[in-house]
């Protein structure tokens, strides 16, 4: 399927919200004024709880090396997809969420329209080059009543945003260093992803992009 190309990226640290569909936005740069702690946070996170490949229900490897912190953390092995408040490798209970991971995805919340979330889990996936996200809903939470807020860092990004159904057409939209994505309300479980991450280096982080989702669980 050829994907549409939907390039709404704007002027970084713009506060423009770019709408993608009903409670669906994109902010530019919205993560770049507190640049400096959150790359810091980030790193203490991974030293707790090392990034890790995952296997999915079907014995693949997934290609996205992950990690989580927070009060629970999301997990993937042969027994299926689930969230557990201990680490499996460490047997550790996952790192506290930094404030400031906090404080961003709050901010980021209520700038997109939805006042009141509180995370209490950050997926922290690390894309190398040609590593990708198929299209999937984010449904293993209990409360589809909160958003999702989804942090880009590092090298640039296709982020696939389709509809309710998997077949459903999807739009193409470009991610750069410190851009946040907030979905939430008719738009909960529309099908996104990632196309496969080109060759690049970023100033600070490398070869790489780092992604920072956050969910309330419930």
């Amino acid at each position: 399927m050829t994907l549409p190309l939907f390039d709404a990226h704007s002027e970084p640290g713009t506060d423009t919200a770019v709408v993608l569909g009903p409670g669906a936005s994109l902010l530019p740069g919205f993560a770049l004024a507190g640049e400096e702690n959150l790359l810091a946070s980030l790193d203490s996170v991974i030293e707790a709880s090392p990034l890790r490949h995952m296997e999915t229900p079907g014995g693949h490897r997934m290609s996205v090396a992950m990690t989580n912190c927070g009060e629970l953390g999301w997990v993937s092995s042969r027994s299926g997809y689930r969230y557990a408040s201990v680490d499996p490798e460490t047997g550790r209970a996952w790192p506290c969420m930094p404030e400031g991971f906090l404080l961003l995805a709050q901010s980021a919340a209520d700038r997109a329209g939805f006042q009141g979330f509180v995370p209490n889990a950050c997926l922290v996936n690390r894309y190398e080059v040609g590593a990708r996200m198929t299209l999937h809903q984010d449904k293993d939470e209990r409360d589809f009543t909160q958003p999702i807020v989804s942090v880009s860092l590092g090298l640039p990004a296709s982020f696939l945003f389709g509809g309710e159904r998997r077949s459903d057409a999807a739009a193409k939209i470009s991610l750069q260093h410190g851009d946040v994505v907030v979905w939430g309300g008719p738009s909960r479980l529309r099908f996104h992803g990632v196309a496969p991450i080109k060759q690049g280096q970023h100033t600070q982080l490398g070869p790489v992009r780092y992604n920072l989702t956050f969910r309330f669980v419930g």
